[in-house]
């Protein structure tokens, strides 16, 4: 199956059904009169939040939907039967943007969430409607309205309170089978991780969050190399980053221009997430001699000029993960309790997370115009371009 968090879709509400233009002729009834019925109003389109889906990949092969027309009137002051409701299910986390004007329709953050995305046609009127005492055989009808269409745009981003940033093989894979349930593929080589993960951290009984690891950022990403940026979409809702450094890296790199170097893509991409609350996280301490850790780790601090919190880990033995879990979960509800005391706080967290998110629409699409224009190019030069535009997507395999 593709993981895939972005599909364009066509919507169209069912039309309204016409209104009926009818007289009643029954045996020993004299001027019966108009009995004409109304029409059926037409069925709308509702986008709905299921949590058992984790991909929008079904709507990248069938983008068109319309739902039901209402029935017409008919005599006998029969009323024409509604359209029925057509609901498409999305995954938990799914942002629906009207492609025309831009705007956002609506963010689907809880299980069950409904979304009106398209209103349903009005019904015709019947002519039994204009009877008056001035007018006994009315030969007015009205039809239906036409049902609204709209061209839709799908973004998921995944639920996750805090997100994972790094290198490839720096050990964000390990660090959330360290602290929660979830089991992503862990190798020695980069870019084990392909899709997004993520992972429930249970503190204690009742006190939990979410975690999300992204697949790892390498020097130039901002300019498509490696898996690209477009996974960073997914940390615009985390209220926390953890920068995870590899203090020992398998290829003999500085870790210190490693975690400039995430920097640089994290600010390429969008300010205003690269000013989000980071922590910084010092991996992989049992590869590092004893009487060198101290030294070591207090070098990439100070090169850093880091003024956050720092934490030293070794996830692969779960060294150092217990506490950082427990601080997170802290961390997470001091900053519910302030905002649910205070609602302009509140309001400024949700205009920062619109903003991440604007920033990361304008970023992606600048990048995938500049693949477009390079494929023209290469196009024009004789390559044999299949002209997909769904060249990152890439295949996973769900084991239970």
């Amino acid at each position: 199956m593709k993981f895939v968090d972005e599909a364009p879709i066509y919507v169209q509400a069912g039309k309204g059904g016409n209104g009926c233009l009818s007289f009643r002729r029954e045996k020993f009834v004299e001027k019966g009169g108009p009995d004409g019925g109304d029409g059926g109003d037409g069925g709308s389109v509702y986008l709905v939040a299921d949590e058992s889906l984790n991909t929008l990949v079904d709507y990248r092969y069938q983008p068109r939907y319309k739902a039901e027309s209402g029935e017409p009137g008919r005599g006998r002051n029969c009323t024409g039967a509604k359209g029925e409701d057509l609901e498409l299910k999305v995954p938990v986390g799914t942002t629906v943007i009207d492609t025309d004007t831009g705007e956002t329709l609506g963010d689907l953050t809880e299980p069950g969430e409904r979304l009106m995305v398209a209103q349903g046609g009005w019904h015709g009127l019947g002519n039994t409607r204009y009877k008056s005492s001035t007018n006994r055989a009315p030969r007015q009808t009205t039809n239906g309205t036409p049902g609204e269409e709209r061209s839709l745009k799908l973004e998921l981003k995944v639920l996750a309170d805090v997100g994972m940033l790094g290198l490839p093989n720096a050990g964000k894979s390990t660090f959330i089978r360290a602290v929660s349930a979830a089991r992503p593929k862990v190798a020695n080589y980069p870019f084990t991780t392909l899709v997004p993960n993520l992972g429930v951290v249970q503190v204690e009984r009742h006190r939990s969050f979410v975690i999300a690891d992204i697949p790892g950022l390498i020097e130039g990403a901002a300019e498509g190399a490696g898996l690209g940026i477009r996974f960073l979409k997914h940390l615009t809702r985390c209220r926390v980053l953890l920068h995870l450094v590899d203090l020992a890296p398998f290829d003999g790199t500085d870790p210190v221009e490693n975690a400039r170097a995430i920097e640089r893509e994290l600010e390429s991409f969008s300010p205003t997430l690269a000013g989000r609350e980071r922590w910084l996280v010092l991996n992989k301490t049992d590869l590092v001699p004893a009487a060198e850790l101290d030294e070591r780790c207090e070098a990439i601090v100070q090169a850093l000029d880091w003024k956050g919190p720092v934490f030293r880990v070794a996830a692969i033995r779960k060294e150092g993960t217990g506490e950082l879990a427990g601080r997170l979960m802290d961390y997470l509800e001091e900053r519910k309790e302030e905002e649910a005391a205070n609602p302009e706080l509140l309001e400024a967290e949700l205009e920062a997370q619109r903003q991440m998110q604007r920033e990361a629409r304008q970023r992606i699409e600048e990048l995938r115009e500049a693949h477009r224009a390079k494929r023209r190019t290469d196009q024009d030069e004789g390559d044999d371009d299949d002209w997909d535009d769904d060249d990152h997507d890439v295949d996973i395999e769900y084991r239970h």
